[in-house]
């Protein structure tokens, strides 16, 4: 080959590496170019799913392409964690994440864990809460505290979830808070809150332990009294009712919450633009419009803080669920 022909050789290996190497940038500038779909680990109609729909919906105005919710459910949160947790990793594949991604892997059912996503924000909180019938003797946390130590073991009875649940998980980190036993008040299981507090009215359990938001009716109908929330702060819906720390001096704090995430190793710049219109999504009037009709209370955490919250999540979870006897390693 002479000199002109092995110049012109190189030069077109050149431009063709160099065109090569544009592809990927200008796929992922044109992010996203195809519909996206939305994993819900939970089924249709429940407060997830609700929350995801319209999260979908709204993205699906900020992103220019549909974003189709699919509910897998199965295994307690397994099925759908690991359906977004596996899938790959192209901005095409998004999901609802619930605090049952930090709870699953100490009770042994998958290996599964919060590390193992792209947390983009987290959307929603519902602080735990502490409710006793309006007929009940005790009219503040405090007093109910002070009869439950004095109390033999289990003598009080608690409900609002099944055994091993987030609200009987809030009931005994509090205990723990209080230098008692995990199981110093027993968990009587149910089919979620609805049900705990029915049977608190009915006179059946003495407390119920979940959110402020799902005893709204009640409350609101005179019929539930409320002592206390668990969250740093007063909650902006029941801003009488005072939090733990106020009530009794306990430090314990627990939310249920959704976040919105994709598997782990999203390109930055998918990650960046995802981000940005999660957060957009948020703040929009449709979104706040639905969350408060719906009683959900709202809580933006970026992607870093919200990885934060949620790894303390799950290492406080896993101390009270090995100090209940409910981890599984």
């Amino acid at each position: 080959m002479n000199k002109r022909k092995f110049l012109g050789a190189v030069a077109a290996l050149a431009v063709g590496a160099t065109f090569a190497a544009s592809v990927p940038a200008m796929a992922q500038s044109d992010y996203p170019a195809r519909p996206i779909q939305m994993i819900v680990p939970w089924g249709a109609g429940g407060g997830t799913d609700a929350v995801g729909r319209v999260f979908a919906s709204i993205l699906q105005e900020e992103l220019g392409v549909p974003v189709n919710v699919v509910n897998r459910t199965g295994g307690s949160g397994v099925v759908g964690h690991s359906a977004i947790a596996t899938a790959k990793p192209d901005g095409y594949t998004l999901g609802v994440m619930t605090i049952e991604i930090d709870m699953m892997h100490w009770q042994g059912l998958t290996d599964l864990t919060y590390k193992d996503f792209d947390i983009l924000a987290m959307v929603n909180a519902d602080p735990a809460g502490l409710m006793v019938s309006a007929d009940s003797e005790y009219k503040d946390a405090a007093s109910l505290l002070a009869a439950i130590k004095e109390a033999p073991k289990g003598q009080f009875k608690a409900s609002g979830t099944g055994q091993g649940g987030i609200w009987h998980l809030g009931l005994a980190g509090w205990m723990l808070s209080e230098d008692l036993a995990a199981d110093q008040v027993t968990f009587v299981p149910s089919q979620g809150a609805a049900a705990g507090i029915t049977d608190m009215v009915a006179g059946g359990v003495d407390m119920v332990p979940s959110s402020l938001a799902e005893g709204r009716s009640m409350i609101e109908a005179g019929k539930v009294r409320p002592l206390a929330s668990m969250s740093a702060e007063r909650q902006a819906m029941f801003p009488d009712v005072p939090t733990l720390k106020e009530a009794t001096g306990s430090d314990w704090t627990l939310a249920v919450w959704r976040a919105i995430v994709a598997p782990k190793g999203l390109p930055e710049d998918v990650h960046s633009k995802l981000e940005a219109a999660v957060e957009k999504a948020y703040n929009s009037e449709e979104y706040r419009d639905f969350m408060t009709g719906r009683g959900f209370g709202m809580r933006w955490a970026g992607s870093e803080e919200a990885t934060k919250v949620i790894a303390q999540d799950d290492e406080n979870l896993g101390m009270v669920m090995k100090e209940a006897g409910l981890a599984k390693q």
